[in-house]
């Protein structure tokens, strides 16, 4: 989907003129366009960074809570699980195509990396739908939910979610390979990663067609029907509630809205980050057999990718400012995290107490944080 990067050496493509060895330009022009590769790594290297520490945070914090570990958040470490894969083995992989001419990674990387990728884009989109039906059991069919809740029916359902991306990546590693492409404007050629030859036009646009539906179509109509459902169902539980009493009943109508704004908050952002890559891949399979290098596609082009990889990194801090809970036990690790290695510094003491003190409007919470002899305890006290 992003994987295949038809811009032949770095950026020089674009400003080259044919034998640019003999402008005079070409060294300040060179500059400029290594100054502009950097750039665009830098912010590869910063949505790596802070989607690293997000979605581990989130792991941690769900696996580590009793409290939170319900089937909502067992789903969502499972799409951490599943951006963390994509941060660490493809972003550093698409940002060195900005500062170096030639495929890095040889033909084994090419046929690794887009299988990874094309399987942590199927965990994310799958995932999505498979909390947009829990979504919509819990809130349709709450008695169906109760008979199917367990962590083992749980954690069953993702790892067939993960097994399913898998299969459905398989044909990236078989076909894809190093391809020669020519570049007429220049007369130039290069070498990189694509699934198909240069030659002939249904494989590439059979191909991203297919992706199109079956990772983004798809599953979202699919979404699109249970939260038609869920929205018809909370509207109606909504309007038969008396005005006064049930106060149990309207805490659960509310807690239940939450939680599907929240899912909906997350699918609408995968939405939104991924349609610009599906767009630009449409459009290079209908124009295979020309390379665009013009400055306009090639804007786009980085925009759509550093938008893709921008959406592994927004899910644990949408979900920071959506949940109150999930954001006191986020501060909670990073808290513990910050005196673990507060510890382990040259300079920090062998004995030493902290106790921290938060007050909420609806309850007070007194989180004690307590380090003796090199032992280090957490724990939370409600008054």
């Amino acid at each position: 989907i992003i994987k295949h990067n038809l811009f032949p050496r770095n950026l020089s493509i674009i400003y080259s003129p044919e034998d640019n060895k003999r402008q005079p330009e070409y060294n300040h022009s060179s500059r400029r366009m290594w100054f502009a590769g950097a750039a665009i790594a830098s912010v590869y290297g910063a949505i790596s960074v802070l989607g690293l520490i997000g979605n581990i945070t989130l792991i941690k914090t769900f696996c580590s809570a009793k409290s939170i570990r319900n089937v909502p958040n067992l789903f969502m470490s499972s799409l951490a699980l599943g951006d963390v894969l994509l941060l660490v083995t493809c972003a550093p992989v698409d940002a060195s195509r900005y500062l170096s001419d030639e495929w890095l990674f040889g033909r084994l990387g090419c046929k690794v990396i887009p299988f990874i990728q094309l399987t942590s884009v199927g965990v994310s989109v799958f995932t999505l739908t498979a909390l947009s039906a829990d979504r919509y059991r819990a809130i349709v069919k709450p008695l169906d939910l109760q008979k199917s809740t367990t962590t083992t029916s749980i954690v069953l359902r993702a790892a067939f979610i993960w097994v399913f991306s898998l299969i459905l990546a398989i044909p990236e590693a078989v076909y894809s390979d190093l391809h020669t492409f020519n570049v007429t404007s220049t007369n130039e050629s290069f070498v990189t990663c694509a699934p198909y030859p240069h030659a002939g036009k249904l494989h590439p646009q059979i191909h991203s067609m297919a992706s199109f539906l079956i990772f983004y179509v798809i599953p979202l109509l699919v979404i699109s029907m249970y939260y038609t459902f869920i929205a018809r169902s909370l509207f109606k539980s909504a309007s038969n509630l008396p005005m006064e009493g049930n106060v149990h009943a309207r805490r659960q109508v509310k807690s239940r809205k939450r939680l599907a704004k929240t899912v909906l908050v997350f699918v609408g952002l995968f939405a939104v980050c991924w349609l610009p890559s599906h767009a630009i891949y449409l459009y290079r399979s209908y124009h295979y057999s020309q390379v665009d290098t013009s400055l306009g596609h090639f804007v786009f082009s980085v925009v759509a990718r550093i938008l893709a990889f921008t959406n592994s990194c927004m899910n644990p801090f949408a979900l920071y400012l959506l949940s109150k809970t999930f954001k006191k036990q986020f501060n909670q690790q990073l808290c513990c995290c910050r005196h673990f290695m507060f510890k382990h510094s040259p300079q920090s003491p062998t004995h030493y107490n902290t106790r921290m003190t938060s007050v909420h409007s609806t309850r007070h919470s007194v989180a004690s944080l307590t380090m003796i002899n090199g032992r280090q305890l957490c724990q939370e006290d409600c008054v």
